[in-house]
């Protein structure tokens, strides 16, 4: 495909602005709309709809690929998928999707026998929409009422509604504007959730401001008009969010507020949410912690002496007073600890890989590491209700191994298989090899890699790779199971993870090393694993695929300006570019909570220079760029769509090469894209499309 239409030129029009006696020339600042999050600008919204008719012309061709992909993509997926059924009090619930079905539907039954009973319709309530998502799901002690809410454009402004579950009818009341908490939220800044009291006549919800932040809890009592709710917590330092759950046994509600690296845990009775709180600890700059509780024990989950994290206890009594279980360990990052009535679990990472170690409450009995099979994995636990158990719902799976669900059982040590991914076309595990790999960065620091790749794969240099990363907030990628990346196998294409530092595959401070001043460390990482996969037979300059979302595209932004010639082409979905810009304004939903990852440039010129010096938007030089597709949403709060869109332009305007550059903006959709199983993975088909046609992979 040679002749490809002529793209879209975006006009300038001087504007600039001075901070720390720097002046910036931004002449594509006119692209956001002076009215957001309203979006009406004629010139704007014609030059985004020019933008995705280009993309459609480059797309056309590609339409019987992106087909082929998508069929194949969706004959690995079970049409009637349905979920394991668990435990809950009287009832057993599981979740299942009707054949053709874009979204799921959520069912429960009486565990002394009974009939199903159909609780929610997600494919009815989402029937005639093109966005849809469910944010939260929560039911009452009783089980008689359900709440639940909703987002309908891809805002993430959620409306609750409810449920008389015994009477399976709809209550009318609703709440607008709550918070609500799927996907990636609680990696950069929102967190919320619905909780029931335990008298199950009133639920406490986050408030989405504004400003799209979560700064409030309410207490609504059904029956009431919600302009009555009162306001149980409200936060007044801006950038933290605030977010409410039960703690295990349920007696508790654990308010929640924090951004990101500082926390601060009040509890309330789950009978009585106004009653005053116990305050655990006062916030502590660079200070987190979790709690959870068994009896009048708390459980503290804390980085207080160490970013491996350790486990202390505290007195309800005295919440303040910690005295350490588990101390912090140099090999052993603590991820997390959820209590049970008879033993406590700690979930964590050694070596990069996921560990969970079973923990009985008389600290003399010895506590037990789960085992798992394989070098590479991911594991951890599953859906685990109830307080008193005597098994516990695992979750594992590998680059190789599709996602398996077990029960352990405690007193035993076994575990029983409840049910493997069934991939409906075929999958022979035997085809594939995967290893993990120690790549040295440019300071000399290893960094793993999880690769997966095709038995026959050459290790000449000729072969062609996918490399994915992500790097910031703490998060990291696992080396999991996707029966989408089969595509990309079966055509010849490795595939691999590198853990770069940003996230927290080796511990805290794996993720300390990779934000703020520290912050380069990661777009190092990421081309250092690039050279060095090059460098042991894997691929070569230009066979290589990256992929990056939002922070993660931020990530493909700043190598794309240092190292374009590593790259074959480039997919930077939601992509973060516009840094600069984004951390000067505090108006936007996320800036003052991101200051902690990112540095305030407001107020400190040394932030704003570093900033400044990698900033994506920022530095688009006069060189050669490879090929680039380019997603946003026009409703995403966190990642304006002006900032693909302001970034796609200057590329457009300064790159001195002929490689085409696509920019898709969803109209329709926020910062997840696509809702809906099959609409999602129509865009995936569409970006492998993309990537296989320019790797020259596509047969």
């Amino acid at each position: 495909m040679t002749d490809l239409p002529k793209p879209p030129v975006a006009a300038t029009r001087p504007h600039s602005f001075t901070t720390h006696g720097v002046t910036i020339e931004d002449p594509w600042a006119w692209l956001r709309d002076p009215g957001y999050p309203t979006v009406t600008d004629k010139d704007v919204l014609a030059y985004l709809e020019e933008e995705n008719g280009f993309f459609e012309k480059v797309m056309e061709p590609l339409k019987p690929l992106s087909e082929t992909l998508f069929k194949e993509m969706r004959g690995r997926i079970k049409e009637d998928e349905s979920s394991v059924p668990q435990k809950d009090g009287d009832w057993l619930y599981w979740s299942d999707h009707e054949v053709g079905g874009e979204y799921p539907r959520l069912w429960r039954k009486p565990v002394a026998g009974g009939a199903d009973q159909l609780i929610l319709d997600e494919p009815a309530l989402a029937a005639g929409k093109e966005y849809f998502r469910v944010g939260a799901i929560t039911i009452s002690e009783d089980g008689a009422l359900m709440a639940y809410s909703t987002d309908d454009d891809g805002s993430e402004r959620y409306t609750i509604r409810f449920k008389d579950l015994a009477g399976g009818e709809a209550i009318g009341e609703r709440i607008e504007g709550a918070a609500g908490k799927w996907g990636d939220v609680s990696i950069e800044g929102t967190i919320g959730n619905i909780v029931f009291t335990s008298t199950g006549d009133a639920i406490l919800y986050g408030v989405t401001d504004e400003n799209w932040r979560t700064r409030t809890i309410k207490l609504h009592r059904l029956g009431t008009d919600p302009a009555s709710d009162v306001t149980v917590y409200f936060e007044e330092e801006l950038g933290f969010s605030v977010g409410a759950e039960l703690s295990s046994d349920r007696k508790w509600i654990l308010l929640t507020t924090s951004d990101h690296e500082t926390s601060e845990i009040r509890l309330y009775p789950a009978s009585d949410p106004l009653a005053t709180p116990i305050l655990v600890s006062p916030r502590k700059r660079g200070r987190e912690y979790d709690v959870d509780l068994h009896g009048d024990t708390l459980f503290i989950h804390t980085n207080d002496t160490d970013p491996q994290f350790r486990l202390v206890t505290a007195s309800l009594a005295n919440p303040g007073e910690w005295a350490e279980r588990i101390a912090p360990s140099p090999h052993f990052y603590m991820t997390g600890v959820a209590c049970f009535a008879d033993f406590f679990i700690v979930e964590g990472r050694e070596d990069g890989l996921d560990q969970i170690e079973l923990h009985r409450y008389d600290a003399a009995i010895a506590p037990v590491r789960l085992k798992f099979p394989e070098a590479s994995y991911v594991a951890g636990l599953g859906d685990n209700p109830e307080y008193a158990v005597d098994k516990l719902r695992l979750s594992y799976e590998s680059m190789v191994t599709p996602g398996t669900v077990y029960d352990y059982d405690v007193a035993t040590g076994a575990l029983e298989t409840l049910k493997v991914q069934e991939i409906p076309s075929g999958y022979d595990g035997a085809k594939y090899r995967t290893e993990r790999l120690k790549i040295a960065a440019r300071d000399g620091t290893e960094v793993p890699v999880s690769i997966v790749y095709p038995k026959d794969f050459p290790r000449d240099g000729s072969g062609k790779l996918y490399l994915y990363a992500y790097g910031a907030y703490g998060y990291a990628i696992p080396p999991g199971f996707s029966t989408s990346r089969i595509s990309f196998l079966d055509r010849g294409v490795a595939f691999a993870i590198a853990h770069i530092r940003g996230g927290d595959d080796l511990g805290q401070q794996w993720y300390l090393d990779g934000k703020l001043t520290k912050r380069t460390n990661t777009f190092n990482d990421f081309v250092d694993v690039a050279k060095g996969l090059i460098d042991q037979g894997f691929t070569h300059k230009g066979g290589i695929a990256i992929a990056g979302r939002s922070a993660g595209g931020e990530l493909m932004g700043a190598v794309v300006n240092s190292d374009p010639e590593l790259w074959g082409v480039v997919v930077a979905d939601v992509p973060f570019v516009d840094v600069l810009n984004t951390m000067l304004d505090e108006s936007l939903p996320l800036t003052p909570g991101e200051w902690p990852e990112w540095g305030n440039p407001l107020e400190d010129a040394a932030a704003f220079e570093l900033i400044r010096s990698y900033s994506p938007y920022d530095n688009v030089t006069a060189q050669a760029y490879p090929p680039l597709f380019i997603s946003g949403g026009l409703n995403d709060p966190r990642v304006t769509y002006w900032e693909p869109a302001k970034w796609a332009a200057k590329l457009r305007a300064t790159k001195t090469d002929d490689n085409v550059l696509v920019l898709k903006t969803n109209m329709g959709a926020g910062h997840g894209g696509k809702s809906g199983r099959w609409e999602s993975l129509k865009e995936s088909a569409d970006e492998m499309a993309f990537m296989l046609w320019q790797l020259g992979a596509a047969g």
